[in-house]
């Protein structure tokens, strides 16, 4: 099983996804739609269109695999506009998946200061 280590790389797809399709539909979508390699040291997220469900793909050594979360009451925070894809880390993927919407937070304005005095 792939570890989400700090380098590995999770491309969010936006736009819902028929979960009728399996690993070799969402491989050609990574490839085709999200133009990424599917071999490639990532790990690529989907949802469907109730956002009640998320899969997870990835390459694994010798074959790919998908795991899939299915949420019983809420839906993930998952972000719809923008480009079609979006790069996240693995933190995020984590409060993504836990409900947390981190595309809604905003850190406080940073702050310029000419002096100390």
């Amino acid at each position: 099983m792939m570890a989400l280590t700090e380098e590995v790389e999770v491309w969010l797809h936006r736009e819902p996804v028929d979960f009728r399709r399996q690993i070799n539909g969402l491989v050609l979508m990574v490839e085709q739609e999200m133009e990424a390699d599917p071999f490639a040291k990532r790990v690529y997220a989907f949802t469907n269109r109730r956002r009640d469900r998320a899969r997870l793909l990835y390459w694994d050594r010798n074959g790919f695999a998908l795991w899939l979360k299915r949420l019983e009451k809420d839906r993930f925070p998952w972000p719809d506009d923008g480009e079609a894809t979006i790069v996240v880390g693995r933190r995020e993927i984590g409060w993504l998946l836990d409900g947390i919407d981190f595309f809604r937070l905003r850190p406080h304005e940073e702050v310029f200061y000419e002096s100390t005095l």
